[in-house]
């Protein structure tokens, strides 16, 4: 997994690579929990995220938690393998994708 982060008056927009899964989610996770003080808006583009599997979700559901309090996120182009895992588990219903 390969994380891109660029940071722009308090938009974070943090590009994936890769799969999001119980190996890689930790990388991901530690973003989340150290870089987004003062961020107003999070953008997860998924362009060239291959899977995602349940720890992955979870480091998303935990990013949604924190930007529900300070701000709003959106994860944007998703694939279709990742969006039929977002379909399946609800998670379509719970987040922003565009």
């Amino acid at each position: 997994m390969n994380i891109q982060k660029n940071l722009d008056n308090a938009v974070l927009t943090l590009t994936l690579q890769g799969r999001l899964d119980a190996i890689t989610a930790p990388l991901l996770s530690e973003v989340v929990e150290n870089e987004l003080t003062g961020v107003k808006k999070l953008i997860l583009d998924f362009g060239f995220v291959e899977y995602v599997s349940s720890a992955g979700l979870r480091v998303i559901l935990t990013a949604q938690d924190i930007m529900d309090e300070q701000g709003e996120m959106k994860v944007i182009r998703v694939n279709e393998t990742v969006m039929e895992i977002f379909d399946i588990t609800g998670l379509v219903d719970l987040l922003t994708i565009e």
